[in-house]
């Protein structure tokens, strides 16, 4: 099982990200996905998630508006666009695929929003 980010790097404040997470060695249509983030000296944080079959989605309340997640059950990728960055959205970005007995990591991808 792989879960592989990518897309993060350095970005001015209102700027834009787009992350990916390429999935391979399990049936990625049958998992919900999800980002979560961390910042330094803080606890994980559930960023969005969107249901296996992509119709349903939801995000924390800080991120709603600038943050969008979506997927490609073809390509075996979920993506995050991330608009309107701020310092406060500086962090590691971590997927996440989940079902009723699994639950895999990737090993995320460093986000800083910074001038």
């Amino acid at each position: 099982v792989q879960l592989v980010e990518s897309g993060g790097g350095l970005v001015q404040p209102g700027g834009s990200l787009r992350l990916s997470c390429a999935a391979s060695g399990f049936t990625f249509s049958s998992y919900a996905m999800s980002w979560y983030r961390q910042a330094p000296g803080k606890e994980r944080e559930l960023v969005a998630r969107i249901t296996s079959t992509g119709g349903s989605t939801n995000y924390a309340d800080s991120m709603k508006g600038r943050f969008t997640i979506t997927r490609d059950n073809a390509q075996n990728t979920v993506y995050l666009q991330m608009n309107s960055l701020k310092p406060e959205d500086t962090a590691v970005y971590y997927c996440n695929a989940r079902n009723d007995w699994s639950d895999y990591w990737g090993q995320g991808t460093q986000v800083t929003v910074s001038s």
